[in-house]
């Protein structure tokens, strides 16, 4: 068998869910990320908050606003995103990373594999 008819059998197989899009790990641009991202637990899939990221620069990194309450998810407010070469982090008033996230698609950001909380940011609502 051909390796591009492995390739399509193993991704119908996956579901559209798994499927590559050739973005994890590539850094993440302001433009493409502009909009609302759900804040989910990644075991029950349930949204926590939704951050909304913007375009704009701050003096933190660039805009953020957070609809809800993210409460005892994260270890203190975020006041702003920053690209990072494999994603992005969300940062606090103190310039610090408050939690970081790896680019898993073009609509699915999850924590580091060393991060004590099981986290990941959809896009949409």
């Amino acid at each position: 068998m051909r390796p591009w008819v492995i390739a399509a059998v193993a991704v119908s197989f996956a579901g559209p869910a798994l499927a590559f899009d050739g973005e994890a790990g590539v850094p993440l641009q302001p433009s493409e990320a502009a909009g609302a991202w759900s804040l989910q637990t990644g075991k029950h899939d349930r949204t926590i908050c939704v951050l909304d990221l913007g375009q704009r620069r701050t003096n933190m990194g660039y805009a953020l606003r957070i609809r809800g309450d993210c409460g005892a998810a994260l270890d203190a407010q975020p006041v702003a995103w920053a690209p990072t070469s494999d994603g992005m982090r969300l940062v606090g008033a103190d310039g610090g990373t408050v939690l970081s996230f790896d680019r898993w698609s073009n609509s699915l950001f999850t924590t580091h594999v060393n991060s004590p909380v099981d986290l990941q940011l959809r896009r949409g609502l």
